[in-house]
């Protein structure tokens, strides 16, 4: 290893071409960091006296293959592209305005980007300074040539250019220069097959953004096979895998690898151990090379099933239905079992019946729990303990069998313990509401309503009128306390602030707006009832509850 300090400028420049590898991870700076780069810039070109800033470390080696004389020089960087990238749409930025007002900073604009990006006039790709990994390259190259943006391109290179752009016509643009200038970084070249670059690689990353838990893993996988290998690897798993996230932070992404391994283990990760895991499961698996490929190739098909669950991509409507249900219920922690039972459905060893079955079991133990208010911290390891216990021979009819075995901490709701829970919950300030009223409104309905397009109404209203004291008896104080926010006294309508306080007789017949007019399925009861008290409030309840337990079932 051979590590200098040098000016990030004398750095760029020369015959010289930095590769990034395919398994670094894409351009991925944001404005927050490209405002950081900036500030610094303005502040060492306005201070005389500073006369550096340390810009962070690149670090790179020589490719595998010698290369031809007369070549430029290809050097493969391992740390430090997004400053590099970064930097290239200051420069670029800075080329453009400079050109467009025609003053003089101490350099031309052909210099600026002959000098630091790129190559002087050769045709090829050799021509630019910088060539990024599949996803960003040609936007990168478009931007610095400035032409049309390609289809597919990076929305995060091309807003960060834009905002250099927007922040150099508002100031002194020798003080850009100059700022640039004293940007100073550690040029840091491996010795191949001396330096351990996924080491080095791991324990940098000092100015950047830090590594999610998938980056290191891409790394970990690709960076130690040859050239050949790792491009295949690359090609068909990695890169179609990441087209499948491409819209999704890496947070989503880490979170499939977390499931994925938790699949595959039958133990959960901690989230920033992820990385750790993988590392200790492929070592447990060791053997030919082939095994790597076997692991990558699994891992890119569990993604396939896990945007179809997590991110609804699936195209089947009624599979998509349950899914959304799920998603709505934000029930993540069944993901990898989900992506067991949807690898069995891909493999045709379990129907689409028998899937949506399941689906729905699942669910409604979900949603029981929650409305029984059980804890849902040991919620993940019940879901492997379902992948480890669940004999796939028959899977819908053993699930069923092992959901009724579920020992007292993870058992299945029954139907009674399940009704007393929800006439008695706070269901207006359950953070599952909508959920519950959508579905109770659209149980059995052929035509669904969106209840987007409705608001909550306290049948009870929130202050009682001197009427509504009236109707509801002498015990109103306490009936309104117990009653106000639960299941019975709520419902949807499209003219909550036309009813408002009215009196119950009112809010029934009053023309359009009323319960009696209403097309919902939850009014019919209140359009039915001829007086608005306790007894009709636990009459409801008991009718939503039972509604209730034929939507999210028990199991049979």
């Amino acid at each position: 290893m051979r590590a200098t300090v040098t000016p990030i400028l004398d750095f760029l420049e020369g015959s010289k071409q930095f590769v990034i590898p395919i398994y670094q991870r894409t351009y991925s700076w944001k404005k927050e960091q490209c405002q950081r780069l900036w500030d610094d810039v303005l502040r060492m070109g306005v201070n005389p006296e500073s006369s550096s800033h340390f810009f962070g470390s690149i670090v790179y080696m020589e490719p595998e293959e010698p290369q031809n004389i007369g070549a430029v020089r290809q050097l493969l960087i391992i740390d430090g592209q997004q400053r590099l990238a970064s930097l290239s749409l200051l420069l670029s930025g800075l080329c453009k305005i400079v050109k467009e007002q025609d003053i003089d900073i101490g350099i031309t604009p052909n210099q600026l980007s002959s000098f630091y990006l790129f190559n002087g006039n050769r045709a090829d790709e050799s021509r630019y300074k910088q060539l990024l990994t599949r996803g960003d390259k040609e936007t990168l190259i478009h931007l610095l040539e400035d032409r049309e943006l390609p289809e597919g391109f990076s929305t995060l290179l091309k807003e960060n250019h834009r905002f250099f752009l927007s922040q150099l016509k508002g100031v002194d643009l020798k003080i850009v220069y100059k700022g640039i200038q004293r940007l100073k970084i550690v040029d840091i070249m491996l010795t191949r097959g001396q330096d351990n670059p996924q080491l080095i690689f791991e324990s940098l990353n000092s100015a950047g953004l830090p590594l999610s838990q998938s980056d290191l893993i891409r790394n970990y996988v690709l960076m130690g096979q040859d050239l050949n290998f790792q491009t295949r690897l690359y090609e068909e798993y990695w890169f179609p895998m990441e087209q499948r996230f491409r819209d999704q932070n890496a947070r989503r992404f880490d979170s499939f690898m977390r499931d994925y391994l938790t699949l595959r283990t039958g133990r959960i990760p901690k989230r920033n151990g992820v990385y750790k895991h993988f590392k200790t499961y492929v070592s447990e698996a060791e053997g030919p090379k082939t095994i790597i490929e076997i692991i990558v190739k699994d891992i890119s098909d569990q993604s396939k099933h896990y945007v179809n669950i997590a991110l609804l991509q699936e195209e089947d409507s009624e599979l998509r239905g349950c899914l959304e249900d799920l998603h709505e219920l934000r029930a993540e922690v069944t993901y990898p079992f989900l992506l067991e039972v949807y690898d069995y459905y891909q493999q045709g060893r379990i129907e689409k019946t028998e899937v949506i079955k399941i689906l729905r079991l699942v669910e409604s133990y979900v949603f029981r729990r929650a409305i029984c208010s059980q804890s849902a911290k040991q919620l993940n390891h019940t879901f492997v303990h379902l992948i480890n216990n669940v004999d796939k021979s028959n899977y819908f009819e053993n699930l069923n069998e092992t959901f009724l075995d579920l020992n007292v901490y993870r058992h299945y709701p029954r139907n009674s313990e399940f009704k007393k829970a929800l006439i008695s919950k706070d269901v207006y300030n359950f953070n599952r509401r909508n959920y519950l009223l959508r579905k109770l409104e659209n149980y059995e309905r052929k035509e669904p309503i969106e209840i987007g397009n409705y608001t909550i109404e306290h049948v009870m209203p929130q202050n009682l009128t001197e009427v509504w004291q009236q109707e509801l008896g002498e015990n109103f104080r306490q009936i309104h306390e117990i009653w106000l926010h639960k299941i019975g006294n709520l419902t949807l309508t499209g003219y909550n602030s036309e009813l408002s306080n009215r009196p119950f007789k009112e809010k029934r017949e009053m023309h359009q707006e009323g319960f009696r007019y209403s097309p919902l399925h939850l009014n019919k009861s209140l359009a039915d009832a001829e007086q608005w008290n306790e007894e009709a409030i636990i009459a409801r309840s008991n009718e939503l509850a039972e509604r209730a337990c034929k939507i999210w079932i028990y199991p049979q």
